[in-house]
């Protein structure tokens, strides 16, 4: 009788043996479709200044996160970084991707699972060397970030760590908590006009950069053939971060006033206004809604990249002021293609566009704000403080004396500049530089030449 129960509980566990090899042996089948061993990799537009700043912290220990808008190009910028290792001599099966948003990796769902899976991957394939994991919208993983705090500080692991996330409070939260001066982060944005004018192969000049404003700078708009896959392209693209990013996560009730009140934005960008603003337009329209709901919407499509916050900051004071702030488009393609009946000047698309411009190059960007004026633009980065006005045209005299006016009172060293659409016969005007956009990352690009004389 002992004997037999003994040959039963082999064969029961034999039986999960097997279960459980067959399990895994169908999972790595699934890790192999989607890495890049013996597969090309499709890796775009290449994003060489995401490319550097990546390469800058390769091997070292601390967690690469990259965050940005969904279809902004974060799993591009990681498929051209194990690109680069691959070109570079580190072994293909030294690289694991893992993509959350692909249903075949339904069975990572919490942190215990995706642990095991890195486990698993490195004793299944004898990985030797480094192993480096890139793990894409990570935000899908229960509990990820104790797997991530864990398998980075483990020791016994020689491992590199990336991950990527479509919403800044959940990685912000999670990662300060625990990762606290160990992860370093990358904000991925749509193409630069730089970046535009590659993929296009045109000129850098004011016809370009018309185009520019209208088209936008999502990558997959360029693979579509007209207005109107783009429109349906958009359109699906605002549903998903607004229904799965917010309405999912948040459990809100009112859908249609949160789509609302996304549309108010886009078609106020680069004005300021208040919550108690977009609170009074509702109620106009007999919308039943109050400060709080608004404020809360708006906070969770900032959260979600789509839109970006831009607060007002007291020059002489050196403090940020509460009240009016000023909301821009991570990309104009949604005002251009779901909201394009909106008679919305080209000043305030080129001011949108500035700003992205800014946050491109590494700078943090505020409204400026003295006594009764207003400075577009107080851009800051390691030490650097740059004035900037934004005009879509300065032909006009008033116009021009407004804008250098404004840049005249500041009585300080720091660089100033007027960014326009017009070709100007002149660069600088009483130490102010003037500046046409297409030029704006040359210019940036120069700075520490000129901010040292």
């Amino acid at each position: 009788m002992k004997r037999e129960f003994e040959c039963l509980l082999f064969s029961a566990e034999y039986f999960v043996f097997l279960t459980l090899f067959s399990v895994m042996s169908e999972f790595f089948a699934l890790i192999e479709k989607y890495n890049f061993w013996n597969n090309p990799i499709k890796t775009g537009c290449l994003r060489e200044k995401y490319l550097h700043q990546l390469l800058l912290f390769k091997d070292t220990r601390l967690v690469k996160v990259l965050v940005g808008q969904r279809r902004a190009g974060k799993s591009f910028v990681l498929r051209q970084y194990i690109d680069h290792l691959i070109k570079n001599g580190v072994p293909p099966q030294n690289t694991l991707y893992i993509n959350k948003e692909f249903t075949d990796f339904d069975s990572i769902e919490t942190y215990q699972d995706l642990t095991k899976v890195i486990r698993e991957y490195e004793s299944h394939f004898q990985i030797e060397g480094r192993l480096y994991v890139f793990i894409d919208e990570i935000q899908y993983i229960k509990d990820w970030e104790r797997a991530v705090n864990s398998l980075s500080q483990d020791f016994t692991l020689d491992i590199d760590l990336f991950i990527t996330g479509s919403n800044s409070e959940m990685l912000s939260s999670e990662l300060s908590s625990l990762l606290s001066g160990r992860y370093v982060q990358f904000h991925i944005l749509p193409f630069s006009f730089d970046e535009y004018c590659s993929f296009h192969k045109r000129e850098k000049n004011r016809k370009n950069y018309l185009k520019f404003l209208h088209e936008g700078a999502l990558p997959e708009l360029y693979h579509l053939p007209n207005d109107e896959s783009k429109f349906h392209y958009l359109s699906s693209l605002k549903d998903t971060i607004i229904l799965r990013d917010i309405v999912q996560r948040f459990s809100i009730k009112d859908t249609s006033l949160l789509l609302d009140i996304f549309a108010y934005l886009t078609n106020n960008v680069s004005n300021l206004f208040s919550v108690n603003n977009v609170v009074n337009y509702f109620e106009s329209k007999k919308r039943k809604t109050n400060y709080e709901t608004v404020a809360n919407y708006i906070h969770y499509l900032n959260q979600t990249f789509i839109i970006h916050r831009c607060d007002r900051y007291d020059i002489k004071g050196k403090e940020l002021l509460g009240g009016n702030v000023k909301y821009y488009l991570n990309d104009l393609s949604f005002r251009t293609y779901l909201f394009g009946s909106n008679a919305l000047s080209y000043g305030n698309l080129l001011e949108n566009s500035v700003f992205l411009e800014l946050v491109h190059f590494g700078f943090g960007a505020q409204v400026g704000a003295l006594r009764n004026k207003e400075i577009d633009f107080v851009a800051y980065r390691n030490g650097v403080t740059l004035f900037i006005q934004v005009a879509y045209t300065l032909t006009d005299d008033k116009t021009f004396n407004r804008e250098f006016d404004n840049l005249m009172s500041l009585k300080n060293n720091h660089p100033k500049l007027i960014v326009t659409m017009d070709e100007l016969p002149i660069k600088e005007k009483d130490g102010i530089y003037l500046v046409p956009v297409w030029e704006l990352t040359d210019f940036l690009e120069s700075l520490t030449t000129f901010t040292t004389k």
